[in-house]
């Protein structure tokens, strides 16, 4: 019973915040980026604060999580104050819902994710200015499910390490397409009957990401590459093989983020958050909000000569040790 309650913590938090903080506040602010701007500016703080308030981790996540369940009572209709407070208390569970992380095991990890995709895409085109009541739902899940969630822990290692940078490249480069597919009439895959599609591959994104482990290099690459085809299907407006595509490599890359992010300490993590929760998210917004997407295909660019010049010099590095060693 308490692994179940681990998974179904994490599931609903993670569904609260793609349904509320990220989609359900943009919308009901019509996407004005300065009316939502206390939302990441609390997130920040908050993502602060979760390491520095010196009470344990689970009067934390309950905390928060009150602080949550109070601003919840009166969404939608939310003051700039109520967002800030509200970006305060979810930017804090984030980096302590990460590290509760610690205590599930890859399968239990990949549960929950494919719980909170699969529930976050068929209740996408639930109407911004109803979910209310959602709200108030997954936040009293969570805070059910902390009281009776598991205490051990597991000891997280991960075959490849990404930088931050890198990490911060993915967020962007998701939040970006994701919140121009869900602003665009041409091609609104959520919104056009292919949510069977979208939650299957985000449930063989995961299940790729956890059985099958790749090279470093290989793995950023097929990480880029994904996001480089997705962009192209969204420029040519291939709604079908889009809908395939992009849900496979959001899970995908969540899941090294994860596995990457899982083998730190709450401080760092913390840290993480504030540049891949928030910044990233945001900077994300404002590329769709201003039409940019035109100019995000020079980034590809860029990281491709990357790649190639680092695979050109490790095969350089091993062909000369290969010459040393005759």
């Amino acid at each position: 019973m308490q692994r179940v309650m681990l998974v179904l913590f994490i599931a609903s938090e993670l569904c609260f915040y793609l349904l509320i903080a990220q989609t359900g506040i943009v919308e009901i602010f019509n996407s004005d980026i300065y009316a939502i701007a206390p939302l990441p500016i609390g997130g920040i703080l908050g993502s602060v604060l979760s390491y520095y308030i010196n009470i344990k981790n689970k009067n934390k996540l309950l905390m928060f999580l009150s602080l949550q369940f109070t601003i919840t009572l009166f969404y939608p209709n939310l003051s700039t104050l109520m967002l800030f407070i509200l970006g305060l208390s979810v930017g804090a569970i984030a980096p302590l819902l990460i590290n509760e992380l610690k205590k599930a095991t890859s399968l239990e990890l990949g549960f929950a994710l494919t719980l909170s995709y699969v529930s976050g895409t068929f209740l996408f085109n639930y109407d911004a200015y109803l979910r209310g009541d959602l709200a108030i739902g997954l936040t009293l899940i969570a805070i059910f499910s902390l009281i009776f969630m598991s205490k051990n822990s597991f000891k997280y290692s991960t075959l490849n390490n990404f930088t931050l940078s890198m990490m911060v490249l993915w967020v962007f480069l998701d939040s970006a397409l994701f919140e121009t597919l869900s602003r665009d009439l041409n091609i609104p895959i959520w919104r056009d009957g292919y949510s069977i599609q979208i939650a299957l591959f985000h449930i063989i994104g995961v299940a790729v990401a956890l059985k099958y482990k790749i090279d470093k290099n290989q793995q950023e690459l097929l990480i880029i590459t994904l996001f480089a085809v997705s962009y192209l299907l969204y420029f040519i407006s291939e709604a079908f093989i889009l809908s395939l595509v992009y849900p496979f490599v959001i899970s995908y890359y969540n899941v090294v983020i994860l596995q990457n992010i899982l083998t730190k300490d709450l401080k760092t993590i913390a840290f993480y958050m504030i540049f891949i929760g928030w910044i990233a998210s945001a900077v994300g917004l404002f590329v769709a909000l201003e039409q940019l997407m035109l100019y995000v295909p020079i980034i590809f660019l860029i990281i491709f000569f990357k790649i190639i010049i680092l695979q050109n010099n490790k095969n350089y590095i091993v062909q000369n040790k290969e010459v040393q060693n005759v």
